[in-house]
């Protein structure tokens, strides 16, 4: 999983709204659709806007706190048909329970809770994209120097197999 954070919310040329998520590195970003109202909530959220009365993300925070419970993290596991699923990963005491939840309303809460965002690794892969080319290019062109440089031996020597282990 690569923890990731709300870079901001940005609009399509539709002016259809999107939650912009990056890596600690600022090396991929994630863009997820959501409406108008989502984008609200988190944008509250990011400026710490208070309102006068609880609003639904509010209202849940206040029932995790009242009940004792802490959001240990978010998780967007999957994404199916231009899809995103996430999950709240909540304990109370000893007891965890991973809640279903859209990636929205999740982020919302995250950001009220001060909760870290992970998202799975494929889902980065299938997802993301590029933020910034030159350092992806870089490594790259590194991680294929080493490889044309290594030698069957330096793999034994690496993997201890040359040290008498098996």
């Amino acid at each position: 999983m690569i923890e990731m954070k709300v870079a901001g919310i940005a609009v399509d040329a539709n002016r259809s709204p999107i939650v912009l998520l990056k890596d600690a590195q600022d090396r991929r970003a994630l863009p997820i659709y959501i409406n108008q109202e989502q984008a609200k909530a988190i944008i509250g959220a990011l400026e710490n806007q208070k309102p006068p009365r609880p609003l639904t993300h509010d209202l849940l925070v206040n029932i995790l706190t009242g009940w004792g419970m802490t959001l240990e993290r978010v998780i967007i596991h999957s994404i199916q048909d231009q899809t995103f699923y996430a999950i709240l990963s909540i304990r109370q005491g000893e007891v965890k329970k991973e809640i279903d939840a859209r990636p929205s309303d999740a982020i919302a809460i995250a950001l009220r809770t001060n909760t870290p965002i992970w998202v799975m690794e494929e889902v980065v892969a299938d997802a993301s994209i590029p933020v910034d080319r030159d350092a992806d290019e870089a490594e790259q062109r590194a991680f294929r120097e080493f490889l044309s440089n290594l030698r069957p031996e330096d793999l034994i020597e690496r993997g201890g197999l040359g040290s008498g282990e098996a």
